[in-house]
């Protein structure tokens, strides 16, 4: 198999997604092999068709094998992360809470009826109800007054987008919009808080989006305005300026050289309108909490991409709106297309989703691979379809990619906007979700966990895919998580032996193992209920992929 030229460079991710790796390129060599190999008798001349129609379906299961396999892993590396210490177990139930498909873990044929008790104490619910009548025929959120009707003088429109008294400077900014890491603060101060509109205006334009699909600048214009007053703006993160970074990012990635051809300006026109809308009208709180408060939001998706589905709904709502209906120069056709686009990939940014997703790009990297194109063979819709949602995923989660500066300032948004839900769980008498509790929450080690666990093997991955475009970001991934393990204050020894361990909680221990220990993974594409009792000595015999794993401690990074 191909080596992995990101991968071999760095072992500094945790090892989740270089031990799944090492399993697809185990599972997808010998199926791939043959279809290869001129000389085998279901290979076809020119390009292995004749062993691609059953490999479809090989590779769906593998897939699908591979993702309880990496959900298992990452439990096994988080029960070690937890029994670190207290702030290691709250974020471990963080990312588990978040990041894991609850649903799917349900039915994992491994799982025991002990598993499904919950032995915390029940704490009396105030449950949190809708009371304002409104019934559940109507789409909530579209009901604000909207703001935009008089922002244009005559039928004047504004050069970027929005009119502010700085168009020189929102200029000079807006000639950054296809450069990584741009400072989307800077840009709604400069277009009188309008991020949105301004950055969606001048993507949509520098693509000739508007001309390809004859959409009027003003009806545009007046879309995104009325979009943008949907966002709630007292959110500390999920407001318009985070929908404006998104938007702005998943332009740079769609400018990608490795992706340059392959998609159609209808799917790129999607990917765009969906990070646009992906958030919009969202309340600052997590799906689990209006679940948990028996939101009506949740009952009328049954808790199900509560607020994804929920986005989805507000923003084509809103394209009904007198003059917002920026989608009329498409025929039926491609209507269709694009609205399936966009509800696939908005869908894809429900967290709880981010495994499958991981799982998904992995085997499109090791096929890939295996292969020995090193191009992208994109020829169907499930395949378009997955990088694109991949592709959003990754914008939406490139906080930690950007500048040192962007970053902090992002991580104190998010985490205030955690701390207010939590604020909220406790005068309802709710649990206080994980990392939501202003008074125990660790701010550097929780970043340390996310980037570890989750944020790098995802931009890994994505790098190995267009590789090597995206290796400016995962630089700046890796040295962002270095500033923040170095700001984990060492704590004093602590001289508690009821814990095991004479020595009190560091720097070097908030990833849950010492610098001398190290992780072995098994992956194997069995499934079975004795995966996690394992020893290291059954490993040859099991027959599986081993993967020698750095302790995060010392080699994660961003």
């Amino acid at each position: 198999m191909m080596s992995n030229p990101v991968m071999s460079r760095t072992r500094r991710s945790v090892g989740v997604a270089p031990a799944l790796g090492t399993a697809l390129g185990s599972a997808l060599g010998p199926a791939l092999g043959p279809a290869m190999d001129p000389q085998h008798p279901s290979a076809v001349p020119g390009l292995p068709g004749g062993a691609w129609s059953s490999l479809v379906a090989d590779l769906a299961l593998v897939c699908g094998m591979l993702a309880l396999q990496f959900k298992r892993m990452l439990n096994k590396e988080l029960s070690h992360f937890s029994e670190s210490s207290k702030s290691g177990n709250q974020i471990s139930e963080y990312i588990c809470s978040t990041f894991l498909d609850k649903q799917q873990e349900l039915d994992l044929p491994s799982l025991r009826i002990e598993d499904t008790t919950d032995n915390r104490p029940v704490k009396k619910k105030d449950v949190a109800r809708t009371t304002s009548g409104t019934t559940m025929s109507h789409i909530q959120g579209v009901k604000r007054a909207l703001c935009h009707t008089n922002s244009f003088t005559g039928e004047r429109v504004p050069v970027h987008g929005v009119e502010t008294p700085f168009e020189d400077d929102l200029g000079q900014m807006m000639s950054q919009i296809d450069t990584w890491g741009i400072d989307i603060f800077r840009i709604a101060e400069l277009s009188n808080n309008r991020p949105l509109t301004a950055v969606a205006y001048a993507v949509f334009q520098g693509r000739d989006l508007l001309k390809t699909f004859s959409i009027p600048p003003k009806t545009f214009i007046t879309f995104m305005m009325t979009l943008e007053d949907h966002y709630v703006k007292d959110n500390p993160f999920h407001n318009s300026t985070h929908a404006a970074d998104v938007t702005q990012s998943t332009n740079v990635l769609l400018n990608t050289p490795a992706l340059e051809s392959v998609f159609t300006p209808l799917e790129i026109m999607a990917a765009l309108f969906a990070a646009t809308i992906h958030d919009v009208d969202h309340p600052g709180l997590t799906n689990q909490f209006l679940i948990n408060s028996s939101s009506e939001l949740a009952l009328m998706y049954n808790d199900e991409s509560v607020l994804e589905n929920h986005h989805l709904a507000v923003a084509f709502k809103l394209l009904q709106n007198e003059g917002c209906d920026i989608f009329t120069g498409l025929n039926r056709k491609q209507r269709q297309t694009l609205r399936k686009m966009v509800i696939d990939m908005v869908l894809s940014t429900d967290m709880s989703k981010h495994m499958s997703l991981l799982a998904d790009l992995k085997t499109m990297v090791e096929t890939k691979k295996v292969a020995g194109s090193g191009v992208l063979l994109l020829d169907n819709y499930t395949d378009r379809i997955q990088v694109l949602e991949n592709l959003v995923h990754c914008a939406d989660l490139s906080n930690p990619t950007k500048p040192l500066s962007l970053y902090k300032r992002w991580v104190t948004l998010l985490m205030e906007e955690f701390f207010q839900q939590g604020d909220r769980e406790r005068e309802q008498n709710l649990d206080i979700s994980p990392m939501c509790d202003r008074h125990s929450a660790t701010i550097e080690k929780t970043q340390v966990g996310f980037i570890d666990y989750i944020v790098h093997p995802l931009w890994e991955t994505w790098a190995d895919l267009v590789h090597p475009d995206a290796q400016e970001i995962l630089d700046m991934l890796e040295q962002n998580r270095d500033w923040y393990q170095s700001m984990i204050p060492p704590s004093p020894p602590s001289g508690d032996k009821e814990g095991g361990s004479e020595r009190g909680e560091t720097a070097d221990d908030c990833a849950g193992v010492s610098r001398q220990d190290r992780i072995r993974f098994q992956v194997t594409l069995e499934e079975g209920e004795g995966d996690e009792e394992r020893e290291d000595d059954d490993e040859e015999a099991a027959g599986g992929s081993d993967v020698d794993v750095a302790d995060p401690a010392s080699a994660a990074g961003m």
